[in-house]
């Protein structure tokens, strides 16, 4: 599945290629412009809510594109077979090197510049605001959506792949993480948000969690707008805001602030 955008904002990049046009995108690469290439089983889970609201107008508009690369088309024989039993016995099945090394070839066939090859994994470096923007100054990102018990290991350390997690919990696959990923990182391209001061103010941008926000009506169930909200001095309003994002953080992060104040 490709995302064709109603509008150019780069050139079609044409490269040559052995592999069945049954495996190819069926969309021509846009030069220029950001890309994330997901290697899935489940393929039709994209775009999912990344086709909503500004990430969703911003991949019509052409301002990124999205790639699936399904992993079933990889599959050995004539059942397409992806996973085998664990080595050294166990529970469960894990995804072949034989069937993830192709497509990762397959999906970073298009990678130029700086390109981050991610595997959505539990055990992987917690994702990070500092990573989404990382990500977003990159050319692209490639993400591998593990299912399963996992990926046979030789694939992990033969392509250098960036493990990363969604957080300490288990998943049953990595679409949903991609997803969040993905969103997180979009919406820091420049133009998708429109307004860029914006993501300036958000939680964990400047390490502390964001301010309390408020607007209409004035006040609501018996609670009213803090009078230096409505008081017009932008200064005051400023200092407000700041002395509860860090009150927040110590409350509530403390793991954060206390990287805040080194």
């Amino acid at each position: 599945m490709t995302q064709l955008p109603s509008k150019s904002h780069g050139r079609k990049a044409i490269r040559p290629t052995l592999k069945p046009q049954s495996l190819m995108d069926e969309a021509p690469d846009l030069v220029g412009v950001w890309q994330a290439r997901i290697i899935t089983l489940f393929p039709d889970a994209f775009p999912g809510t990344l086709g909503l609201s500004l990430t969703g107008k911003a991949l019509h508009e052409g301002k990124w594109q999205l790639h699936t690369h399904d992993l079933r088309g990889f599959g050995i024989g004539k059942h397409r077979n992806v996973d085998d039993t664990p080595a050294g016995g166990g529970a469960g099945m894990v995804l072949r090197a034989d069937v993830v090394g192709p497509a990762i070839e397959d999906a970073m066939r298009a990678a130029r510049g700086r390109w981050p090859l991610v595997y959505l994994s539990p055990r992987g470096a917690p994702f990070t605001q500092a990573m989404a923007r990382d990500w977003a100054r990159s050319d692209g990102v490639t993400m591998l959506c593990g299912r399963f018990e996992g990926v046979d290991e030789r694939v992990l350390e033969h392509y250098g792949v960036q493990e990363v997690s969604l957080g300490d919990f288990v998943l049953t696959g990595g679409e949903i993480a991609a997803q969040a990923m993905i969103d997180a990182t979009v919406r820091l391209l420049p133009g998708v948000l429109g307004n860029a001061a914006s993501t300036e103010e958000e939680s964990h941008s400047a390490g502390l969690l964001e301010h309390p926000q408020y607007t209409r009506p004035a006040e609501w169930m018996g609670r009213a707008i803090p009078d230096v909200l409505t008081s017009g001095d932008h200064g005051k309003v400023d200092a407000w805001r700041r002395e509860m994002s860090e009150k927040l953080t110590q409350d509530r992060r403390p793991d954060l602030w206390d990287a805040y104040k080194k």
